[in-house]
């Protein structure tokens, strides 16, 4: 049985970008589906970090009273976590509100974040299709449509077809699916794969948001809600590869075909070479199960293409060495919205609206994306490493600089 409804736009995903995008159409009137393919609320590879860039935007999508609420610390400083090197700085504070003052970022863990957003936009308006898959797109004259199948072993073989003139592609970037915008994964030795877990009774410092780096990888800890430490990170496939083999001989940790896991490689890996994962870790007990992703593909991408508008990775991502990918969610889904809400009706208003928002975005993000490039490639080789090191050590401000360029004080422009 099939079954069809019209909206002004259809959304694909329901994590901060595309949220950020069905909240600001919903309320300026726009009828406004979401397809969410995962029950919520669920886990997510994300350093969870939400730079104080945010805070007026949070508050304009009417979240920013319960994010407070339900967010980790305030986080003050900015630190460099490798091998016996502990260094850390001020982070500084972004000016938002009449009057302004400083405002500093916080972590929530993305299976209460992404509920959160998508409970508002639900309450904007917004019709929620969840857990549903987008299974195929076509052209329907001046709409598109979307088939989306229910995740549910009684739905059978029932499918709904929703109408649009706007499809907005919010699935992120390691998902496969129908849209054109989703991209290939082949398979290559230096591939950076994600890996996410939480830990409770760390020792970590509430304010200290440390950036870390070791052999084949880089990657991040925060404080998040309900006293989670968020530790999450990016490690070369071969490297991952080679630890697996090493570690598992004489090993009694859990092993597939003679290696040990994923997991427990690159925890083993994360503790022995850097002392301050180590000491923040020690007495910590791993809350949940270790989550994985990938390959990330960092870079630009088009914004608007084949009639799809992108959002969020699947416009473009920074290598999360910079931990920024939450805010370029929020920020991109925003920037979208603002667009598509005041651009005249027909295509010829969408392809303008398209244009304007691929400047936008590259005018707001492009400078971090390949800052982030440059910084990650340090990271990653054994030079660059040491290169770092000596620097932060000899100029802590480094990183304080570095947490500027990397955009979480800059406004968001059209924003008040």
């Amino acid at each position: 049985m099939t079954r069809s409804s019209t909206y002004d736009a259809i959304v694909i995903g329901a994590g901060p970008a595309g949220t950020s995008v069905a909240l600001t159409l919903a309320r300026r009137g726009w009828a406004v589906a979401i397809v969410e393919k995962s029950a919520f609320p669920r886990r997510k590879v994300c350093g969870e970090y939400i730079s104080a860039s945010n805070i007026s935007l949070l508050g304009r999508l009417e979240v920013g009273d319960a994010w407070r609420a339900k967010a980790g610390p305030e986080i003050h400083r900015v630190g460099f976590f490798s091998g016996e090197t502990c260094v850390e700085a001020p982070m500084p504070g972004a000016k938002y509100g009449p009057p302004a003052k400083d405002g500093f970022g916080r972590a929530l863990g993305r299976d209460v974040l992404d509920a959160l957003l998508l409970q508002a936009a639900r309450s904007a308006g917004a019709e929620i299709f969840q857990p549903c898959r987008a299974v195929a797109t076509d052209r329907d004259g001046d709409m598109q449509a979307v088939r989306i199948q229910a995740r549910d072993q009684n739905s059978g073989d029932e499918t709904t077809t929703l109408r649009a003139p706007v499809i907005v592609a919010a699935h992120g970037s390691w998902e496969p699916g129908p849209l054109p915008s989703q991209l290939e994964k082949a398979s290559r030795p230096s591939d950076l794969l994600g890996f996410k877990a939480h830990f409770t009774g760390s020792l970590l410092a509430p304010d200290l948001m440390p950036l870390l780096t070791f052999p084949g990888g880089y990657g991040g800890m925060v404080l998040a809600d309900h006293g989670r430490l968020s530790i999450s990170c990016c490690i070369r496939r071969d490297m991952l590869a080679r630890l697996r083999r090493n570690h598992g001989s004489g090993h009694d940790g859990p092993k597939q075909d003679g290696q040990v896991s994923a997991a427990d490689a690159v925890y083993r890996h994360l503790t022995a070479s850097c002392r301050g994962v180590s000491d923040a870790l020690d007495g910590a007990y791993l809350d949940g199960p270790w989550l994985a992703a990938g390959p990330i593909r960092p870079g630009i991408r088009s914004c608007y293409e084949r009639d799809i508008f992108r959002v969020g990775n699947a416009a473009g991502e920074s290598h999360p060495i910079i931990a920024e990918g939450i805010s370029m969610a929020l920020q991109s889904g925003w920037l979208l919205a603002t667009e598509l809400a005041d651009a005249p009706s027909g295509r010829v208003g969408r392809e303008a609206a398209g244009r304007r928002y691929q400047a936008a975005w590259r005018g707001l993000f492009s400078t971090r994306v390949y800052a982030a490039a440059v910084i990650a490639g340090m990271a990653l080789g054994p030079a660059g490493r040491a290169l770092m090191g000596a620097a932060v050590r000899n100029f802590p401000q480094a990183l304080t600089l570095g947490a500027q360029m990397s955009g979480k004080t800059r406004p968001i422009p059209g924003l008040t």
